[in-house]
């Protein structure tokens, strides 16, 4: 009885895969905007919690969406975490439901649709993307630049009821030094990869980043030109702060660090940046 009790393995119980998002960066970069246009616009409306709610549900949900997306279109069989996350997407889509209700109870009906028809659009985009193992696309990293920034603008609105000229700028600045961190992020991921197999780096996403900081580079110089000081320097700062990572990523030490602390030093960063976009807004 003792023999073949040993001899059947005991089957430790599984705990529930907790579905919360994972990319510190892309959280940041969705939450930052929040906080800096709810400073910028010098209002507060309830609303904006709901654009907090909304935004946060809607990137928590993404991962469960996927699996199960997978085990439908892909895998075309059950998988262990299919009710886990079946019920992690019921709750963060009830979140989201109830958010969105509120949006649409608050703000002008046009802008409720453009904005909704936009993150119902990318949404669907990033499924897609995920589903055929794209998500490291250079085109869907800006894609999704663009996205998780534009909390900027659900913000405007549900603290202001529209959309100011000064939040517009904010996106597309936010936006741009968004572009080059992921970028840049890629890039150390990829030479990670290259050192461990002691091969040649991919120079796909490093030139990318160099184009990227190029541009934030020439936005710095027409800032200066138009005596936006403050904003000329945000833009130079993320541009030297990346050029900096970039040129550590050729030393096989710096690939080392943890990325947990590469992400620490990017959320300074950018926080720095929206710091100084603020005061260049104000």
């Amino acid at each position: 009885m003792n023999t073949l009790a040993q001899t059947i393995p005991a089957t430790a119980p599984q705990r529930s895969k907790l579905y919360l998002p994972r990319e510190h960066g892309a959280t940041a970069m969705l939450l930052t905007p929040i906080v800096a246009v709810a400073i910028l616009a010098r209002a507060w409306h309830w609303s904006e919690i709901a654009v907090l709610a909304a935004a946060f549900a809607a990137m928590a949900a993404k991962d469960p969406a996927v699996l199960l997306m997978r085990q439908r279109f892909v895998w075309k069989k059950r998988s262990p975490e299919a009710a886990g996350a079946a019920r992690w997407l019921i709750g963060w889509s009830a979140i989201l439901i109830a958010s969105i209700a509120v949006l649409f109870a608050t703000w002008p009906p046009k802008a409720f649709l453009a904005v909704g028809a936009g993150v119902a659009a990318f949404g669907c985009l990033a499924i897609l993307v995920n589903l055929r193992n794209r998500q490291r696309s250079t085109l869907f990293q800006i894609a999704s630049a663009a996205a998780l920034t534009s909390t900027s603008i659900a913000t405007c609105l549900a603290a202001t009821g529209s959309v100011a000229r000064w939040c517009w700028w904010f996106w597309a600045l936010s936006a741009m030094q968004a572009t080059a961190g992921i970028l840049v992020v890629h890039a150390r991921l990829d030479a990670r990869i290259a050192l461990r197999k002691a091969t040649a780096a991919s120079p796909h996403f490093r030139r990318a980043a160099q184009v990227a900081l190029v541009v934030l580079l020439c936005a710095a110089a027409a800032a200066v030109v138009f005596r936006h000081i403050a904003i000329a320097l945000a833009l130079a700062l993320a541009a030297v702060g990346y050029m900096y990572d970039l040129r550590r990523q050729k030393n096989p030490a710096s690939l080392q660090m943890p990325l947990k602390t590469v992400g620490q030093q990017a959320l300074l960063l950018s926080s720095v940046y929206a710091a100084l976009l603020i005061a260049g807004l104000w």
